[in-house]
């Protein structure tokens, strides 16, 4: 089906309602449908290493129906019903694609984040009351079982544990190694612990409960992932089906195969591309446990498009930038798109991809609370650079003010979405956190969520982010809470208030920062005050790249640090130490807030600053530019 424009979207959405299409009305039964049409053809492969020779294991769709239900069926004899909940710790595989669909057909299926230490694991697992947790047995060079196992001490919810064994995917010599350097893992908790292949051939390979009569929450995803305690977000069957449908509908067939290199414990892989799959029929290639991070993948990125004809490729800026960085060495004449999400793409990234790769990028963008999709450049049409693209039929996006007026064409306001896939009041476990979170259109029956983004829409109905109304940190797609680092920072003593921000950064995107002012008197290091906040900081990824010293911060009338200062002091500090390093003879003005683009900074015309100069210093950076009059 052509989607080319914004004429395009109000077509779809006018040949029938969206309650009236005849789609799945349950995970299995999308399930089905696709496995009883295309029984023989691939549906997931998984290889434990990167090389374009390695072992693979590839299920058709025949296959992965038989053992998707017998996960189900073993999840409800250990007690799983419908309102219950089975947590996964783990890195890709293809155990892991049956427990997430297993999961969410016997009760509801939480992917948990093994990259979290083990504290914020266990308190994951209590705030969701989770029966089962499926994790791997010990095994070289990973933490995952140890972490696992002092969660669930600290979570006695849990009463059964399922250890997945990587050592059936190797073969030769490793193989017979591993069983001698395997760690010991004690299990320090009362759960059962099974094993999960073992368990699983025991069940029929056909469903031995009735699947659910129709909606209901059949998935829980955590957002963040470096506060004490992210926020669990509810995903219904219908918002799950209805990312499904537009990956069916728009994007792929039975005769697509999909690089995704990305994990399964975050929406992008598991709802979009995996929820794309099961609708569509497309096959997905999953390479090595770790995906992007997995050893030699980069280096045998395009040999590997090539072994497995690969027609889609799904990934992130800092992948791509990394790409950039290796010669394409393989036939990916196939290769048609390249799907980009989770941060914002810089225009020279995105011409120097396109330009090696001849690849086209389409840049999206959605949110765990959304049940993710929201918006895509059209694959049939524009892509405007810098831009997330048309809202998805029906989805229905408001740009609104603080006062709640809509904004008009190329207004900036708050971002705020409707679709299939936003919950009616309780997108969060939290009802605490779902307070002032919705706008309403009582006119036309629709209910919007607040996304805490900064946009616009242009005259075409294309969707632009100029910034953030909430503070999260977004360092190459991972969510960081300020908070966690602002909290480290004042448990210092010399530490009066401290403010975090992400700094621009032309690998990630943003890399976290913070600005510190101290108690009258007292003076601290920057390596002093980073020590301290490291300690109390869960997770690296959010240790500050930077701290400074100020006097004062900026603050509002009510005695709140005021961050848009503090991001404007990252920006030309970070801007002006990129046009040093590439001898141009020019520094930032200022840094102002433009209507449609949000921050930019100005540059001083001076010394050897030209068009040409400063546009290659300054080209990995997302933050636009202009010359100061």
């Amino acid at each position: 089906m052509t989607y080319a424009t914004q004429a395009d979207k109000l077509r779809i959405e006018t040949e029938v309602p969206w309650a009236e299409r005849d789609v799945p009305a349950t995970m299995w039964d999308m399930l089905g449908r696709t496995a009883a049409a295309n029984p023989d053809r691939p549906a997931v492969t998984f290889q434990l290493f990167s090389g374009p020779g390695d072992k693979a294991e590839t299920l058709n769709w025949a296959d992965l129906r038989a053992k998707v239900a017998q996960t189900a069926n073993l999840f409800r004899q250990l007690g799983v019903g419908e309102d219950d909940v089975v947590a996964y710790l783990l890195p890709n595989c293809n155990e892991t694609i049956l427990t997430y669909i297993g999961g969410a057909v016997a009760g509801v299926v939480q992917p948990v984040n093994p990259l979290l230490d083990a504290e914020q694991i266990a308190a994951l697992l209590r705030e969701t009351n989770a029966k089962v947790l499926v994790t791997l047995k010990a095994f070289p060079k990973t933490d995952v079982p140890q972490k696992a196992a002092e969660a669930v001490a600290n979570a006695p919810n849990v009463q059964a544990v399922l250890e997945v064994d990587l050592l059936r995917y190797m073969t030769g010599l490793k193989r017979l190694i591993v069983p001698l350097i395997r760690p010991k893992n004690p299990a320090r908790h009362s759960a059962r612990v099974l094993d999960f292949a073992a368990e699983v051939a025991k069940q029929p390979t056909t469903l031995s409960f009735d699947d659910a009569p129709g909606n209901r929450v059949g998935a829980l995803f955590h957002t963040g992932g470096t506060t004490g305690m992210p926020k669990i977000a509810q995903h219904s069957y219908e918002g799950l089906v209805y990312n499904g449908w537009v990956g069916d509908t728009l994007l792929f067939s039975p005769e697509d195969n999909i690089m995704c290199p990305l994990p399964m414990f975050h929406v992008f892989a598991a709802v979009v591309i995996m929820g794309a799959s099961l609708k569509s029929g497309a096959h997905v290639v999953f390479p090595t446990p770790q995906g992007y991070r997995g050893e030699g993948v980069f280096d045998n990125f395009w040999k590997l498009c090539e072994r497995w004809d690969i027609t889609f490729m799904i990934t992130v800026p800092t992948a791509m930038s990394a790409l950039m960085q290796r010669p394409v060495d393989a036939d990916i004449s196939r290769l048609q798109l390249a799907f980009s999400g989770s941060a914002p793409l810089p225009l020279e990234l995105y011409k120097r991809f396109e330009k090696a790769a001849g690849v086209t990028i389409c840049e999206g963008y959605g949110l765990t609370e959304a049940t993710c999709l929201v918006s895509c450049n059209p694959p049939d049409g524009e892509k405007k650079v810098g831009s997330i693209g048309i809202p998805f039929p029906y989805t229905h996006v408001r740009i609104v003010d603080q006062d709640g007026r809509d904004c008009e064409v190329d207004e900036v306001g708050e971002i705020c979405v409707s679709n299939p896939g936003v919950a009616r009041g309780d997108t969060y476990t939290d009802a605490s956190k779902n307070v002032d979170l919705y706008r309403e259109d009582a006119e036309a029956d629709r209910h919007y969520l607040r996304t805490g983004d900064l946009g616009r829409i242009d005259a075409d109905g294309y969707l632009w982010i100029t910034g953030r109304a909430k503070d999260i940190i977004i360092r190459g797609g991972h969510n960081i809470d300020p908070a966690e680092i602002e909290e480290a920072l004042a448990g210092h003593p010399k530490v009066a208030f401290a403010g975090a921000i992400g700094q621009p950064d032309a690998h990630a995107g943003e890399l976290p920062c913070a600005y510190v002012e101290l108690v009258d008197g007292a003076t601290a290091t920057q390596d002093e005050l980073l020590e301290h906040a490291q300690k109390g900081i869960h997770e690296r990824a959010a240790w500050p790249k930077h701290i400074e010293v100020l006097p004062e911060l900026p603050k509002t009338a009510v005695g709140k640090v005021f961050k848009p200062d503090l991001r404007r002091l990252a920006i030309k500090r970070v801007y002006d130490a990129a046009l040093r390093e590439a001898g141009v003879d020019t520094q930032v003005t200022e840094v102002v807030e433009d209507r449609k683009l949000g921050l930019k900074a100005l540059i001083a015309r001076e010394g050897n600053a030209d068009d040409q100069n400063v546009g290659a210093a300054l080209a990995a950076f997302t933050r636009p530019w202009a010359w100061a009059e």
